[in-house]
C-alpha cells in the first residue's frame, strides 16, 4: 500500500530562528521552502530528500535518533562537524567500537551521533546496507 510513498522526517524546535541558524551554519542547509503561519521550516537535499523543522514546545524531548543523514565519508562529515564545536555522542552499545565519536558498527559501517540546537539527536551514517 505504502510502497511507492515518500517519507518525510519531522524533527522538532523549540526555536525556530536558533534551528535556522544552526541548521544553515552547521550543517550547511537553508530552507527551499518555510510555511511562517505553521513555524515549519522545509529542506531538500541535492539526492532529492526532505525533511521538516517545526516550531514545538516538545523539541528535544525524544529519546532516540530522529533522522540518519546519510553521507559518502563519515569521518570527514564528523570532523567538520567537530571543527564547528559539535560534540559527538557516544553509547554503550554492545559489539560497537568507537573511535573519538564515530562508531563502527557491525554490518552496518561507520555512524556518529549529535545533538541539534534544539536538543534533538541526528546521525551521519554510511547508509543502510544493500539487500
Amino acid at each position: 500500500m505504502l510502497t511507492s510513498a515518500s517519507v518525510t522526517a519531522n524533527i522538532p524546535a523549540a526555536d525556530i530562528a536558533r534551528a535556522r541558524s544552526f541548521y544553515a551554519d552547521i550543517l550547511g542547509l537553508k530552507p527551499a521552502a518555510e510555511v511562517a503561519e505553521a513555524g515549519m521550516l522545509i529542506y531538500r537535499t541535492d539526492s532529492g530528500t526532505a525533511f521538516s523543522v517545526y516550531q514545538t514546545e516538545f523539541a528535544g524531548q525524544a529519546g532516540h535518533t530522529v533522522a540518519q543523514i546519510h553521507v559518502d565519508d563519515v569521518e570527514a562529515e564528523a570532523r567538520a562537524l567537530q571543527a564547528k564545536g559539535v560534540t559527538l555522542e557516544t553509547y554503550d552499545m554492545p559489539g560497537v567500537k568507537w573511535d573519538d565519536g564515530i562508531a563502527t558498527l557491525p554490518a552496518m559501517g561507520k555512524a556518529a551521533w549529535f545533538k541539534d540546537s534544539e536538543g534533538n539527536t541526528l546521525c551521519i551514517d554510511s547508509g543502510f546496507p544493500a539487500g
